[in-house]
């Protein structure tokens, strides 16, 4: 939406100056999304001490199986069922690659470097 608004020059010089603002345009819309911002900072504060967060294995637990009985009432479960459960499952990585022992008789493995290294003279070395 085009609008035509007149902006104290100072005050925009300021505000040019200290953000990263090509244009004045940016910054007005920075102004805006910080207004707009602080209205939902406000309804977070304002719900201080009423929220109760379980952080405990037996509420994961209890979260999960009720996940899954919901999952099993419908046998097609929609994709946030989904997405929450494996939000809380347990994932743990799994090496890409195989490590195999050597065979005896094979040959030991080779050195990570084989080019002797120089010594340095303490009196160089400072």
């Amino acid at each position: 939406m085009r609008t035509n608004i007149d902006i104290d020059d100072k005050l925009m010089d300021d505000v040019m100056a200290t953000g990263d603002f090509k244009t004045k345009r940016e910054a007005v819309e920075a102004g805006l999304q910080l207004i707009k911002r602080r209205k939902a900072y406000a309804a977070i504060r304002a719900a201080r001490g009423t929220l109760f967060w379980d952080d405990s294995d037996e509420a994961w637990a209890r979260s999960r199986a009720e996940l899954e009985a919901q999952a099993s009432q419908n046998k097609a479960p929609t994709a946030a069922v989904a997405e929450d459960a494996a939000e809380l499952a347990v994932h743990e990585t799994a090496a890409a690659y195989a490590v195999a022992s050597p065979k005896e008789g094979a040959s030991k493995l080779p050195k990570s470097s084989t080019r002797a290294r120089r010594k340095v003279a303490p009196e160089a070395a400072s």
